[in-house]
């Protein structure tokens, strides 16, 4: 049996490509609840980090911080790849704060630059108002108002009427786990590896 399974997966290698990258997601996903174990407050202060892996406080941080740190457990450092990304093609990126350079110690922290970082590297997927379009790993965005953006990533474990996938997020109670993909108006789908 083991060995018809190693020449089917030599003579199918896309399977094991999407197994793989599977796995990945689903991978994030786990990263990301296990996040929901720290006590984290909500501060948006701006903190001067190291570069590169540079994190603010660990009982700190918002919902961009929940991204960043997920995807550090699975060994891919957003400062850095945003950072770069933003230092040779800033012109690609929303000038919101009235920025003329870059800044390692922020830009990865602003969810309209990840929207933007995760549109130019990952794969943009469909806005829905259908929970089983959005899969373990995905990566959300949400204008909240005013103003205001939030992200968040997409788990593999579903609300109560098994309808939507719970959310990973900080939006003022810590990194918690909700019920919430619908709650906000979606402005991006993503996923990234």
């Amino acid at each position: 049996m083991k060995k018809a399974l190693t020449i089917f997966l030599l003579l199918f290698p896309t399977i094991t490509i999407l197994a793989q990258e599977a796995d990945f997601y689903k991978r994030l996903s786990a990263a990301a609840i296990e996040l929901t174990k720290d006590k984290v407050t909500y501060d948006p202060r701006y903190y001067s980090i190291s570069y590169p892996n540079g994190d603010v406080p660990a009982d700190k941080g918002v919902c961009t911080d929940v991204i960043i740190r997920a995807y550090r457990k699975l060994g891919i450092d957003l400062q850095k790849k945003i950072h770069e990304d933003m230092r040779a093609n800033f012109s690609k990126y929303p000038k919101k704060w009235g920025m003329k350079s870059t800044d390692k110690n922020i830009d990865h922290r602003r969810v309209p630059n990840q929207a933007t970082f995760f549109s130019r590297f990952g794969t943009v997927k469909k806005i829905s108002n259908k929970g089983e379009e959005y899969l373990p790993g995905d990566i959300v965005t949400w204008d909240l108002g005013g103003g205001i953006t939030h992200v968040g990533i997409v788990t593999g474990l579903m609300s109560s009427d098994k309808k939507r996938p719970l959310i990973v997020h900080n939006i003022g109670q810590g990194q918690v786990l909700q019920d919430c993909l619908f709650s906000y108006t979606i402005t991006g789908h993503y996923c990234y590896k």
